[in-house]
C-alpha cells in the first residue's frame, strides 16, 4: 500500500453506511468508536514497543490513518501517555519515530494537539540528555528535533508537515517582506541544524566497520533517518532559494553569517547523504539525492538558475518484504487516493477480514446458504463500489491534468524567475554604472581640489617672490644710502684736509710776516740809529707809527694764533671724525660685501623660483585647461540633468494637482451619496477645519512664491497642495454633515457654500496645472468661500461655549501651579519619611528604604524639572501663537489643546500624591512593592501625556522643546530607577524557600507536581480575570475621560 499523503479527499463510505444500517443507529456509532480506539491502541502498542527492531510500516500507517479519521491526535496521545517512555530508551526512540511520521503525514491538527505535551517532551529530553551514550543520548537529540519541528510549524502555519511547497507558496509564506524572509531563513537553518545533529548522532553510535544496516538493532536506529532525509532535502532547497532572495535585497556583508552557517551545514549534509546512500538498508527503501560539489554562489544572482532542487524518491512499497495486505479503510472523512483500484471480488474478503466474518459463517450471506440472489443492500454496495471506481478514474484524470498544468505553470515560473534574474542583473549593472560615475565625479572633485592646492601654492610662491623683490629693493636702497653717506664722508674729509692746508699756509704766512716784522724792526732800529741825529721828530713819528704797526701786527698775530688754535682743535676733531668714518667705512664695506653675497644668493634663488614658477604655471595652465574641459562637460551633463529634473518636478507637481482635484471631486461626489445623509458633524469641528484650510492657503501661497523664485522647492509646494486638497475635501464633507444638524434655510446656505468652495478649489487647482497661469493663481475666491463657511460655522456654534471656555486661561495656570505644589509637597514628604526611616529602621530594612526613597526623590526632582520645562514651552507656544490677541483668547481658540494640558497636569499631580502614599506604606511595612511600581509607571504615563500635550503645538527648533525632551528622558530613567530599587528591595526583604527534593519519593514528587500544576492553573485563571477587569477599567476610564474633555464632539466631527 502506498504512502499516505496529506492531501486526501472526502467521499461517502458505502461500507460504513451499510454497516450502520445493519447494526443500528447510535449504538453502532459508539461501537465503531470503541473499535476504532481499540484498533488504534493495538497498532500503537505494536509500533511502540521495547523490541530493538524497526517500526513496521503497517502499524505506523494505521496510526496515521487514525489521525485523519478523528482529525487530530487525541487517541494517539491518550495511548502514548500510558507508556513508560521515561524508563525505557528503546521505547522512547520508537515513539519519536512514530511521532515524527505523524507530524509529517498525519492530519494537520496533530501539531496543534501535540503542542499541549511540549513541556513533557522537553522534560523528557533533558532527562535522557544526562546519558552520554546509547539510545538515551539519541532520544534527547530526537526529542529536541521534534520540539523544533512543532515550534517551526506553529510559527509558520503555511508550511505543511511534510514541507512540500511550491515556489509561489514559499513567496507567500514570507509575505513579500524582507524581514520575514530573513527570520524564516534563520529558523530553517536552526531546523536543519537539529536534523543534522540527529544524523550525526545516529552514525556516531553505530559501528560502521560492520554491516550494521542488515541487523535488527542497526535498522532500529537507521529507520528514523528516512524522515530526516525527507525533511533535510526540502529544508536545503528552501534555504538556498531564500538566501538568493535575501542577497537580491540586502548587502552581502549583512548576510555573511548566513552564508558561513549554510556552507558549514552544506558540507555536513553532503557527507551524510553520501554515507547514507552507501548503506544497504536505504538502497531498497529510498533513493537519496546527491548534492553538488560546491555550495551555490549567492553573490552571483544567475547562479539560482543553476540550482537543482534535490528530490527524494521512495520506491513502491510492494517490493518491501515487510509489506502486508492492509484494510481498505474508507470512511466518510478519508479516501486514500493512492490505493490502486481493485475489483469488488477483492473488496468483500477485506470487509470480512475487517469485521471478523466469512462467507461460510455469515448468517446474513444468503447467497451461500440458499443460493438466492443478492439482496438490495448488496446490490447497493456493488453500485456504490462502481461509483467509487468511476470517481477514482475521474480523480486520476484530474490528477494528470493538474500535473500537466503544474508543469506548465512551473515552466512559466522558471521563465519569470529568469526574467527577474535578468532584471536584477540589469539593476546591478545600473548600480555599477552609478558607482562608476560617482567614482569619476569623486576623481574630478579630487582633481579640482589638487588644482586649487596647486593654485594656492603658486600664489604662495608669487607672494614669496614679491617679498624677495621687496627685500632686494630695500637692500639696494640701503646700499645706495651707504654709498651716498660714504661719498659725503669723503667730501667732508677733503674739506677738512683743505682747511688744514689753509691753516698750515696761514701759519707759514704768519711766520713770514713775523720774520719780516723782525727784519723791519731791525732795519728801523738801524735806520733810527742812522737818522737819530738827523731828525728826532721824524724818528719819533716813525717810531710811533712803527709801534702802531707793531700793535696791529701783534693784534693780527693774536688773531692768527687764536685762529690757528681753533684750526688745530677743529683739525683734531676732524681727525677723530675721520678715524671714526674710516672705521665705519671698513664696517660698511664688510657689510656691503655680505649684503652683496646675500643679494647674489637671493638672485639665484629668485631665478630658481622664477623658473619653477614658470614650469608650474605651464603645468597649471595645462591642468586648468583639462579641468575646464571636464568642468564644461560636467556642466553640460548637469544642465541636461537639470532640465530633466525640472521636467520631473513639473510632472510631479502636475500629478499632485491632478490627485488633489480627484480628492476634491470625490468630496463633492459624497454630497450626493445617499449614505452620506446619515453623517453628522458639529459647527465647532467645521470651524476648526475651515481655519486649518485658511492657514494652509497662506502656506500654499508662500510655497508657490518659493517655487517661482527657485524651482527646486517643489517638494514644499507638493506637500502644500496635497494638504490643502485634504483639508478642503474634509471641509466640504464636514460642512455637508453639519448641514444635516441645522434648520433647512441655514442647511441650504451651508450646502451652497461648500459646493462653491469645492468649485473654487477646482478652479484654483486648474490654474496651477498650467505654467502660464501658476503665477496668477491667487485663490482669493477660494479664501472668500472658506471665510463664508467659517462665518456660518461661527454663527452655528453654541452660545454657551464661549462662556465656558473663557475660564480656560485661568484654569491652566491654576492646574500647573497646583501640579508644581503637589510635586514640591511630595518631595518634602519623601524627605520626611527618609529621616523617620533612618531614625527607626536598621540593617537591611534601612538600606532598602533609603534606596527606595532616594529613587523616589530623584523621580520627584525629575518631575519638577519636567513641569518647569513644560511651563516654559507653554509660554513660548502662547507668545508665538497668540499674535495681537490676549493669552485667554489663545486658550479659548485652542480649547482642545488647553483641556489636554489641564488633564495632563491633573494626572501628574495626582500620580505624585498617590506614589508618596504608596512609598509611605512600603516604608512602614504595610504596603506592597507592586503598588509602588504601578504608581511609578502611572507617573511615567502621566508625564508622557503632559509632554505630548506640551509639544503638540511647539516649533521643532524651540530650545525649550529640547529641554522638555531631556526632562522627559530624565523622568523615564528615574521611573526605571524606582522600579529597579523596588524590585531589588523586595528581593532582599522577602525570604525565598530553598527547594529541596532529595528526601521525596517518586510518588511524592508526582503529587507535588500535580499540586503545582493546579496552583499554576488557578493563578493563570485569576491573572486572566484580572487582565479582563483591567481592560474594562481602562475602557471605562477612556469613556469618562472622553466625556470630560469633549471627545464626543470630535467623534461627531469625523462622522
Amino acid at each position: 500500500m502506498d504512502r499516505v499523503k496529506s492531501s486526501m479527499q472526502q467521499v461517502p463510505n458505502p461500507i460504513h453506511k451499510a454497516l450502520i444500517r445493519r447494526t443500528g443507529g447510535a449504538n453502532s456509532f459508539e461501537l465503531e468508536k470503541e473499535n476504532f480506539e481499540r484498533g488504534q491502541a493495538v497498532s500503537i502498542n505494536k509500533a511502540i514497543n521495547t523490541q530493538e527492531v524497526a517500526v513496521k510500516e503497517k502499524h505506523a500507517r494505521t496510526c496515521i490513518l487514525g489521525t485523519h479519521h478523528e482529525k487530530g491526535a487525541h487517541t494517539f496521545w491518550a495511548a502514548v501517555n500510558r507508556l513508560p517512555l521515561s524508563s525505557n530508551a528503546v521505547l522512547c526512540w520508537k515513539f519519536c519515530h512514530v511521532f515524527h511520521k505523524l507530524l509529517r503525514d498525519g492530519h494537520p491538527n496533530v501539531i496543534k494537539d501535540s503542542m499541549r505535551n511540549k513541556a513533557d517532551l522537553s522534560d523528557m529530553s533533558r532527562m535522557w540528555g544526562h546519558l552520554s551514550e546509547g539510545y538515551g543520548k539519541l532520544c534527547s537529540i530526537y526529542l529536541k528535533l521534534l520540539i523544533t519541528k512543532m515550534e517551526f510549524h506553529v510559527k509558520n502555519p503555511r508550511f505543511p508537515g511534510n514541507l512540500q511547497m511550491s515556489n509561489r507558496q514559499l513567496d507567500e509564506a514570507g509575505e513579500n517582506d524582507v524581514n520575514n524572509f530573513f527570520q524564516l531563513t534563520v529558523e530553517m537553518l536552526d531546523y536543519l541544524e537539529c536534523e543534522l545533529n540527529l544524523f550525526l548522532g545516529v552514525f556516531s553510535s553505530l559501528d560502521m566497520s560492520r554491516s550494521v544496516s542488515v541487523t535488527s538493532a542497526g535498522q532500529c536506529r537507521l529507520a528514523p533517518l528516512i524522515q530526516v532525509i525527507l525533511d533535510s532535502s526540502h529544508l536545503y532547497d528552501y534555504t538556498v532559494k531564500l538566501l538568493f532572495k535575501l542577497h537580491s535585497c540586502l548587502p552581502a556583508d549583512t548576510l555573511q553569517g548566513h552564508r558561513d552557517r549554510f556552507q558549514e551545514q552544506f558540507k555536513k549534509l553532503k557527507s551524510l547523504f553520501y554515507r547514507s546512500s552507501n548503506l544497504q538498508y536505504f538502497k531498497r527503501l529510498i533513493q537519496i539525492p546527491q548534492l553538488p560539489e560546491n555550495p551555490p554562489n549567492f553573490l552571483r544572482a544567475s547562479a539560482l538558475s543553476e540550482h537543482i532542487s534535490p528530490v527524494v524518491v521512495i520506491p513502491a512499497e510492494s517490493s518491501s518484504p515487510e509489506t502486508e495486505h492492509m484494510v481498505d479503510l474508507v470512511t466518510e472523512d478519508l479516501v486514500d487516493t493512492d490505493i490502486p483500484v481493485q475489483p469488488a471480488a477483492v473488496v468483500e474478503p477485506r470487509f470480512d477480514d475487517l469485521f471478523g466474518t466469512s462467507a461460510a459463517t455469515d448468517p446474513f450471506n444468503f447467497n451461500s446458504q440458499n443460493g438466492m440472489r443478492k439482496d438490495d443492500k448488496d446490490r447497493l454496495i456493488e453500485q456504490l463500489t462502481r461509483e467509487i471506481q468511476a470517481l477514482r478514474e475521474e480523480l486520476e484524470s484530474f490528477r494528470l491534468e493538474s500535473g500537466r498544468l503544474r508543469q506548465a505553470l512551473r515552466g512559466r515560473v522558471d521563465e519569470l524567475e529568469a526574467e527577474l534574474a535578468e532584471q536584477s542583473h540589469l539593476r546591478m549593472q545600473a548600480l555599477g554604472e552609478g558607482e562608476f560615475l560617482r567614482a569619476e565625479l569623486d576623481d574630478l572633485r579630487r582633481v579640482k581640489e589638487d588644482t586649487e592646492k596647486e593654485q594656492r601654492s603658486l600664489t604662495e610662491i608669487e607672494r614669496k617672490a614679491v617679498a624677495n623683490e621687496q627685500r632686494y629693493v630695500k637692500l639696494k636702497e640701503k646700499y645706495t644710502e651707504l654709498v651716498q653717506s660714504h661719498a659725503d664722508l669723503l667730501r667732508k674729509n677733503a674739506e677738512v684736509t683743505r682747511q688744514m692746508t689753509v691753516a698750515r699756509a696761514v701759519e707759514d704766512e704768519m711766520d713770514s710776516v713775523r720774520r719780516e716784522m723782525h727784519e723791519k724792526v731791525k732795519a728801523a732800529k738801524e735806520a733810527a740809529e742812522r737818522r737819530r741825529t738827523s731828525n728826532e721828530q721824524e724818528q719819533v713819528e716813525q717810531l710811533q707809527e712803527l709801534q702802531r704797526e707793531l700793535i696791529s701786527s701783534r693784534a693780527a698775530l693774536d688773531t692768527l694764533k687764536s685762529t690757528m688754535a681753533s684750526s688745530q682743535q677743529s683739525s683734531e676733531e676732524l681727525s677723530s671724525q675721520l678715524s671714526t668714518v674710516e672705521s665705519e667705512k671698513v664696517e660698511l664695506a664688510e657689510s656691503l660685501l655680505k649684503k652683496e653675497e646675500e643679494l647674489a644668493g637671493l638672485g639665484e634663488e629668485l631665478e630658481r623660483v622664477q623658473s619653477s614658477l614658470a614650469s608650474e604655471r605651464e603645468s597649471g595652465v595645462k591642468t586648468a585647461e583639462a579641468l575646464q574641459n571636464q568642468l564644461n562637460e560636467k556642466e553640460s551633463r548637469e544642465q541636461a540633468l537639470e532640465s530633466q529634473l525640472v521636467a520631473a518636478r513639473w510632472s510631479a507637481l502636475q500629478g499632485t494637482v491632478e490627485e488633489a482635484e480627484r480628492i476634491v471631486q470625490d468630496s463633492l461626489a459624497q454630497l450626493d451619496d445617499p449614505a452620506h445623509i446619515s453623517c453628522t458633524s458639529s459647527a465647532d469641528y467645521l470651524a476648526s477645519r475651515c481655519q486649518a484650510s485658511l492657514d494652509c492657503m497662506a502656506r500654499l501661497h508662500s510655497a508657490r512664491d518659493g517655487y517661482l523664485a527657485d524651482n527646486t522647492g517643489v517638494s514644499e509646494l507638493v506637500r502644500a497642495v496635497t494638504h490643502l486638497a485634504h483639508l478642503v475635501g474634509d471641509t466640504i464633507v464636514q460642512g455637508s454633515a453639519t448641514s444635516h444638524m441645522v434648520p433647512v434655510e441655514q442647511a441650504d446656505a451651508l450646502s451652497d457654500s461648500v459646493k462653491a468652495c469645492g468649485a473654487e478649489a477646482l478652479s484654483l487647482l486648474g490654474q496651477m496645472k498650467e505654467q502660464e497661469s501658476l503665477a496668477t493663481a491667487e485663490g482669493a475666491m477660494l479664501r472668500a468661500a472658506l471665510d463664508g463657511i467659517l462665518a456660518t460655522a461661527e454663527k452655528l456654534r453654541p452660545r454657551g461655549l464661549e462662556l465656558q471656555q473663557g475660564e480656560l486661561g485661568d484654569l491652566v495656570e491654576q492646574e500647573m501651579a497646583a501640579t508644581s505644589a503637589a510635586v514640591e509637597s511630595a518631595a518634602a514628604r519623601i524627605e520626611d519619611m527618609l529621616n523617620k526611616s533612618r531614625a527607626v529602621d536598621t540593617g537591611v530594612k534601612m538600606e532598602v528604604n533609603e534606596r527606595i526613597l532616594a529613587s523616589c526623590t530623584d523621580l520627584m526632582q525629575a518631575i519638577k524639572v519636567l513641569v518647569l520645562s513644560s511651563k516654559d514651552l507653554q509660554r513660548d507656544i502662547v507668545e508665538s501663537g497668540r499674535g495681537a490677541a490676549s493669552m485667554k483668547d489663545f486658550y479659548v481658540k485652542n480649547s482642545r489643546w488647553t483641556e489636554g494640558l489641564i488633564s495632563a497636569s491633573k494626572a501628574v499631580g495626582w500620580g505624585a500624591t498617590v506614589m508618596v502614599d504608596a512609598a509611605d506604606l512600603v516604608v512602614q511595612g504595610k504596603g506592597k512593592y507592586e503598588e509602588l511600581m504601578v504608581c511609578s509607571h502611572e507617573i511615567a504615563a502621566s508625564t508622557a501625556q503632559l509632554v505630548a500635550a506640551s509639544k503638540v503645538k511647539a516649533d521643532k527648533d524651540n530650545a525649550n522643546l529640547g529641554r522638555l525632551k531631556l526632562a522627559s528622558k530624565g523622568v523615564t530613567q528615574a521611573t526605571a530607577g524606582v522600579v529597579a530599587s523596588t524590585k531589588s528591595g523586595k528581593s532582599q526583604i522577602e525570604e525565598k524557600d530553598t527547594m529541596d527534593f532529595s528526601s521525596m519519593t517518586l510518588t511524592q514528587i508526582k503529587r507535588q507536581e500535580m499540586d503545582s500544576q493546579v496552583s499554576v492553573l488557578e493563578l493563570e485563571t485569576k491573572l486572566q480575570k484580572e487582565r479582563e477587569r483591567l481592560g474594562e477599567l481602562r475602557k471605562k476610564h477612556y469613556e469618562l475621560a472622553g466625556v470630560a474633555e469633549g471627545w464626543g464632539e470630535e467623534d461627531e466631527g469625523t462622522g
